[in-house]
């Protein structure tokens, strides 16, 4: 499968695009490969593209002003979108680093060619109002997390959204992202291994 053909099936998958309405778009996506720590945003620069991962896992991270620690915030794998939306939607600085923790490989489309989309389709339009409602459960979801689950559901749930990442991404990350200490992870996977 091309990679547009694979964009196309994704962006189908999350919205009911038509192929028609796909092609209405082709020449906007461009591509972008990444090393393994490069940035796609950086803290207090706009976010002016809308990614969709191929391959690689990135990450939205604040560093925390008083301990100087790097506090993983989003995690962003293959087949998922990779975007700061707050400062995406509203064109303002951003509140997190967005970098690649492998190398990874991104196709992406810039804002103004988005919004003209949104304005001259309704399946586009669509789409917007679903990656609204995608961003705002996300957020939602990792803030819930810490409001009321335990670590190793929080564990749990990140296998299922980003079930390779155990192969990819250093352990000290998925802990930062997960709000525990390392050794409190190897319990984890132990316990959760032994069941």
């Amino acid at each position: 499968m091309s990679e547009s053909s694979h964009l196309f099936a994704a962006l189908s998958h999350f919205s009911g695009l038509s192929e028609t309405e796909f092609r209405r778009s082709q020449s906007f996506w461009q591509f972008k490969d990444y090393k393994k720590g490069e940035y796609y945003n950086q803290h207090q620069t706009v976010c002016k593209h809308l990614g969709f991962v191929m391959q690689g896992v990135f990450r939205s991270y604040i560093i925390d002003e008083k301990s100087g620690e790097e506090k993983n915030v989003f995690l962003y794998s293959s087949n998922g979108f990779v975007v700061t939306f707050k400062s995406f939607i509203n064109q303002i600085p951003c509140d997190y680093h967005t970098q690649a923790v492998t190398d990874a490989r991104v196709i992406y489309i810039h804002i103004q060619d988005l919004m003209k989309l949104y304005k001259e389709s309704h399946e586009w339009e669509t789409f917007g109002r679903l990656l609204a409602q995608e961003a705002f459960n996300v957020t939602m979801g990792r803030i819930e997390g810490f409001m009321f689950k335990s670590p190793e559901e929080r564990y749990l749930d990140l296998i299922k959204q980003h079930p390779e990442i155990f192969n990819s991404v250093p352990l000290y990350h998925i802990s930062s992202y997960l709000g525990i200490q390392g050794p409190s992870l190897s319990r984890i996977r132990k316990r959760i291994s032994g069941k």
